[in-house]
This record gives C-alpha cells, sequence and structure tokens, in this order.
C-alpha cells in the first residue's frame, strides 16, 4: 500500500447483505482487542452483518458462567457487532475427548501451540450459530481455525495472523514451569504454519511479520494491512505517562525502565497506567512495592490518560509484532521518548520524526526523560494534530486506511 491509497476514503458499501463472522480470542484491555474492534467496525463500514465470536483460551465453564467469562463480557461492551456468540472448550473435554493427548502433554513440555489449537478444536459451535448465512470469516491468530474449520461451511477464510505466535509461546515460557523435552520454537511452528495453509488468505499487520510469513510458507497468500487503532485525543497535559498492559514482553520492559532508567532520573514524575501493575507484582513482588507509588492501574478512560500527557514514554527492550501502544501514543501527538523497537514493523524512521526521541541505553533514555520534564514544568506547549507522529498515524493507521485496504484485498475473496 502507498500513502495515497491509504488516505483514499472507502468505496460505497461493496459487503451490503453479506455477513462477516470475526472469530477471535476472548481477550480484552490488550492490543489485539483493539485489532477487533476495528475489524468489526471497518466491516460494518462497507456494509456487513458482523458477528462476533469469541473463543475463550481455557477449559470453562459456558459463558457467561465463571470469573473470565464474567470479566471478558463486562470489558467489551464496546464490540462494534450486530450478534455476539461465545465458546469455550468444556472442563469436561480434558478426560471426555483426547485433550489430555492432544493438548495438555504438549502443554507441560512448554508446546502452547498445540495446546490452544486442541481447545479451539473441542469449542462447541455457539447456539444460534446454525441460523447465520456467513458469507466471510475473519479469523484472528491461527489457533482459532481448528474451531472455524467446523464453522466455515463454504465461506472463505482470512487469518489475520497478529505476529508469529510461537515467538510470542518462546518468550511467555521463560517465565512457565515445563518438563524435558521442552517444545522448541520450530516444533510450534509448524504447528502455526499447518493450521494458517487452511485458511484462503493470510493478512499480516506489520512489515517485519509478512516478509517473516512470506519466506516461511511461500505457497500461501499474502497480503500486509497495517491495523486500524483508535486514535487517542490530542496530548494537551504535562505527565510523563506510560500506559501498557499485562504481557511477559511488557513485565520485562518495564522492569528494565524501573531498574535502568528510572535511578539515572530522580525528579521526573511518572504515572504508569494498564494492568501491568498486577503483572509486575505478580512476577517481582519487590519491585512493585518498591515503585508501588507509580501505578495508576487499569482505568476505564484511557483517552483522558494520553490528553493529560506532555510526554508518553515507550521503554521497549523486549517484543515481536506490531506496538498497538506505540500506535496509540503515536496518534497523541505527544512527544514519545521511544526505544526503537516500540516502533518495530511499522516501517518507519523514528529518528527522523520530529517528536519522537530515540534512546537505546538507560543513560540515554534518563537525560531524555529529564529534559522533557524540564520542558513540561516550564510551561512549554505540547505537541498537537501538527506533530509528525499524528501525520504518520493518519496516513498509516487511520480507520479509513483500514477500511479501503480490507475491501480492496479481501472484498473479492466474497465476490468469487
Amino acid at each position: 500500500m502507498n500513502e495515497t491509497t491509504q488516505h483514499a476514503p472507502a468505496r460505497e458499501t461493496p459487503l451490503a447483505g453479506k455477513t462477516v463472522a470475526v472469530v477471535h480470542a476472548a481477550w480484552h484491555s490488550c492490543g489485539s482487542y483493539i485489532v477487533n474492534v476495528s475489524q468489526m467496525a471497518a466491516y460494518k463500514r462497507l456494509g456487513a452483518r458482523v458477528l462476533s465470536i469469541a473463543v475463550m483460551d481455557a477449559l470453562s465453564p459456558p459463558a457467561p458462567h465463571g470469573p473470565r467469562w464474567e470479566a471478558y463480557i463486562a470489558a467489551s461492551g464496546d464490540l462494534p457487532a450486530d450478534r455476539r456468540f461465545f465458546t469455550a472448550a468444556p472442563q469436561s473435554s480434558l478426560v471426555a475427548s483426547r485433550l489430555l493427548l492432544d493438548g495438555w502433554w504438549p502443554l507441560i513440555h512448554g508446546d502452547q501451540a498445540s495446546w490452544l489449537a486442541a481447545l479451539a478444536a473441542r469449542a462447541p459451535l455457539p447456539q444460534g450459530i446454525g441460523g447465520e448465512n456467513i458469507d466471510l470469516v475473519h479469523a484472528n491468530h491461527y489457533f482459532t481455525l481448528p474451531f472455524v474449520e467446523r464453522l466455515r461451511g463454504w465461506a472463505p477464510v482470512v487469518l489475520e495472523t497478529q505476529d508469529i505466535q510461537a515467538r510470542q509461546y518462546v518468550l511467555r515460557n521463560r517465565g512457565g514451569f515445563f518438563i524435558p523435552p521442552y517444545a522448541t520454537y520450530d516444533d510450534m511452528l509448524k504447528v502455526e504454519l499447518d493450521w494458517m495453509r487452511r485458511a484462503d488468505l493470510s493478512v499480516h499487520l506489520n512489515e517485519e511479520e509478512y516478509r517473516d510469513f512470506q519466506a516461511l510458507a511461500p505457497g500461501l497468500r499474502h497480503a500486509l494491512i497495517y491495523p486500524a487503532v483508535a486514535p487517542a485525543p490530542l496530548s494537551e497535559g504535562r505527565e510523563i505517562v506510560i500506559v501498557a498492559s499485562d504481557n511477559y514482553a511488557n513485565f520485562v520492559s518495564l522492569r528494565w525502565f524501573l531498574t535502568d532508567v528510572l535511578p539515572l532520573a530522580p525528579g521526573v514524575r511518572v504515572k504508569i497506567y494498564g494492568n501491568i501493575d498486577a503483572g509486575l507484582r505478580n512476577r517481582d513482588r519487590t519491585l512493585y512495592e518498591a515503585h508501588r507509588a507509580l501505578f495508576a492501574g487499569r482505568v476505564a478512560n484511557l483517552g483522558a490518560v494520553y490528553a493529560n500527557a506532555g510526554c508518553v514514554l515507550l521503554p521497549t527492550v523486549e517484543g515481536h509484532g506490531l506496538s498497538i501502544k506505540a500506535v496509540e501514543a503515536l496518534s497523541s501527538g505527544a512527544l514519545l521518548i521511544a526505544t526503537t523497537l516500540a516502533f518495530r514493523g511499522m516501517g518507519v524512521d523514528a529518528g527522523a520524526l520530529g517528536n519522537v526521541v530515540v534512546a537505546e541505553d538507560a543513560a540515554g533514555f534518563a537525560a531524555s526523560m529529564r529534559e522533557a520534564q524540564a520542558r513540561l514544568d516550564s510551561g512549554a506547549a505540547p505537541s498537537n494534530a501538527q506533530s509528525d507522529t499524528r501525520r504518520l498515524y493518519d496516513a498509516r493507521f487511520s480507520f479509513e486506511a483500514y477500511a479501503r485496504a480490507l475491501q480492496d484485498t479481501v472484498v473479492p475473496l466474497v465476490r468469487s
């Protein structure tokens, strides 16, 4: 996609009268959830009737029962679907099917790829879904495809990969307890690629992922479509903030920030938003207690956080795939202090952006924070819609760009 294409408005409603099922993990308060919201909104913009089908990534009682379903449903009320469905592998399937052998046994060796696929294979079709005439399935993550195989009928399937999941599993396994022989990256990648071959088109949301999957699966159809992320309010405040959800990569990055960077920035006032507080508390209670005053936890109105910010920190030292939080930060127009890794997969030279300071080591990051605090304390006006990052967001990650890309790439599958 070039920027001319991205700026062009989506054409009328080519999916009018069609039904699109968006199948996704039952996750909330994370980048994948933000992507799912945008997918559904874009298909509705294109005229489709949209179904949301949430697949739980654990053994679970039927929705809405159980704490995980209760939490998910409470936090996902803004999904723009015309109808919502929920499914999960029942707890009885551990002994009533081959799940003990197909999923649990690989899992205790660290093979999360096989475990999640085995769970989805045992998730029943939700009550009422049989009355729907589905014209297209947009599946998120390879591990939903065993469920999609039973759902799709004759409908084409678009798989949105959202990173190579085997990379994520290797990263998560660092903080887990498994028994040898340990599942390797290659073991889990094979499971992922085998399921990917069931889709009619694989969509990738960043340049690195797109190139890697083209090399790993050259016989498949691939497309690069940057995700749409709802813009954050423009920065108008004076706070220096970090926004992060609870995942292992964010934990590693925040640990580096708290142990290596922050001690070199005395007098800098930082607030940390998001449920990363729970992740740090669970993984390093001592570090959390030493800095607990910095944490504001999960907030209902994240937009207010960006509106009150004068500077957003992206101290990213671990992670794969496009960072949705980094895209949100871009859209705010705020001054960003970041490592290069925060902009992975975007195909952009972050150092060339006027309101971005790239700092790769702790000393440089801390020095940039001290300068930012002094500038904010002096009353300097924050960045706004004229900033380089806001222009980049508009050109590459806006809702119109995403809807147009879906129209050009995905809609022809439905017509055929």
